[in-house]
């Protein structure tokens, strides 16, 4: 090792000390001391972009200062160095503290940012096709506290994208709960506002593809050039470059290129940046530079505003008794109502029929998984009660009217067959010996194989504790 290598190293354990392992992992231990002029006590360092440069001097220059200055001594001298393009090292560029270089200077001219003023037109640049699906707007998209945070966020992103307070915006959250209509939402907004921006949407897959084939047809440089020619890039499904180390590295490149060059991006994944296995450490300490925002499972009340816009747009007359029996029993996401829905309107255009709890019933159950409800002891006894016009406490007393013992004894008998429970368990319930429990629920059976009338309450009652 170096000798200037074995200061910056000491320097580094004194920033090290004084800053939080995330700051110092972001910010200080991607840099390496490269030069060490000892006649006029200068330090050169390698930093990875001009962002950091402008980071450090805005965030850390004391700390910075203090470890120079304990190292070097009093009047060290600060030069940063860092690559244009990638690891291009003819690229590299040098700064001083104080000021830029002639040549930073004619770099920063010819990559001034277009995105700070988004109403300057850059005649140099064609249009491109932003791959925006027209139906994913922020209209159709509905909001309630499941989803605030994140659609807030989108639309201030969308409305001044002179601002980089959330830049970049990570979105992550499950299957189907609505990450792709949200990117897509902030392009649209944006194209709507300012026609001439470079807006792109695109998957992670296809950039991927996008990149063998440059790499098959030697064009990986028109590649990197396109990609940091774009305004907003919205990158969904970043968890599908996971593994891919080439293309990584590729993206690594132009996302700090877009970042330092106040180019927004929007990306979107199914966890959170931190558990994103398979990811270089350096993307994801870049993807926690802006805003991180989760996208809930939607709760009752953004699916029930869902399925009350589409039966709007499809033309359906629903109930809102079906709408809320569906709001209430497909709950994992957007996706799944979605297609309810399309179910209901075929049978409701194509087969002429009534959209009723029924139908519903029978469309969940084609559709999508419905978890079996939870039985309890208490609600069985509430059933049974409710069904018989009895206060429920009756039940766990110790009345001896027919009434009350009859209810008392379908309660057990519901027990042991709906709920699976032991007769010891429905004993303890209500303060019986399991003999009790087994004697009702044998009264129980005997009455349904002669009494009809009772037998259909049973019935009922039983199809009325699983609705």
């Amino acid at each position: 090792m170096s000798n200037v290598a074995q200061q910056w190293n000491r320097c580094l354990a004194v920033i090290k000390a004084n800053l939080p392992a995330e700051q110092y992992d972001v910010w200080f231990a991607p840099i390496d001391a490269v030069d060490y002029d000892q006649e006029n006590n200068r330090v050169m360092l390698k930093v990875p972009s001009k962002f950091f440069v402008e980071q450090i001097e805005g965030r850390y220059i004391n700390l910075l200062s203090s470890a120079l200055k304990m190292v070097f001594g009093e009047n060290v001298q600060l030069r940063y160095k860092y690559n244009v393009v990638g690891h291009d090292d003819s690229s590299a560029i040098e700064q001083n503290k104080d000021k830029s270089s002639d040549k930073l200077k004619q770099e920063l001219k010819i990559f001034k940012p277009r995105v700070a003023n988004p109403f300057e037109r850059d005649d140099t640049l064609e249009d491109i096709d932003p791959q925006l699906n027209p139906r994913y707007t922020f209209g159709n998209y509905c909001s309630s506290m499941s989803n605030k945070l994140a659609v807030s966020i989108g639309q201030a992103i969308a409305e001044h994208p002179e601002v980089k307070t959330y830049n970049p915006l990570f979105v992550f959250g499950s299957t189907g709960v609505g990450k792709t209509h949200l990117l897509q939402a902030i392009g649209i907004r944006l194209k709507e506002q300012f026609p001439r921006m470079r807006v792109l949407y695109v998957t992670a897959r296809i950039f991927e593809s996008q990149f063998t084939t440059a790499i098959i047809q030697k064009k990986v440089n028109d590649f990197i050039n396109f990609y940091q020619s774009i305004d907003v890039l919205l990158l969904d499904d970043i968890q599908f470059l996971a593994g891919k180390d080439k293309t990584q590295n590729t993206f690594f490149h132009i996302f700090n290129h877009l970042h330092q060059h106040q180019r927004q991006l929007v990306m979107s994944s199914d966890c959170r940046p931190s558990d994103l296995d398979g990811m270089e450490p350096r993307l994801i300490s870049r993807f926690k530079w802006g805003m991180t925002v989760e996208l809930e499972k939607p709760d009752f009340d953004l699916r029930r505003k869902f399925l009350a816009m589409k039966a709007g747009q499809d033309g359906l007359n629903i109930s809102d008794e079906v709408l809320d029996y569906i709001a209430a029993n497909v709950t994992d996401s957007v996706r799944e109502l979605e297609g309810v829905m399309v179910a209901l309107l075929a049978h409701a255009t194509v087969l002429d029929q009534d959209i009723t709890i029924d139908l519903a019933r029978s469309v969940i159950g084609n559709t999508v998984k419905v978890a079996p409800k939870q039985l309890t002891f208490e609600s069985i006894a509430e059933t049974v009660a409710d069904y018989y016009n009895l206060p429920t406490d009756l039940i766990y007393g110790k009345s001896r009217k027919r009434e009350i013992s009859d209810a008392r004894q379908l309660v057990m008998y519901l027990a042991k067959k709906e709920a699976q429970m032991s007769s010891t368990s429905i004993g303890a319930k209500l303060d019986r010996t399991h003999a009790t429990v087994l004697h009702a629920c044998i009264q129980i059976e005997q009455r349904m194989s002669i009494e009809k009338d009772f037998s259909r309450e049973v019935q009922t009652i039983t199809a009325s504790l699983t609705q």
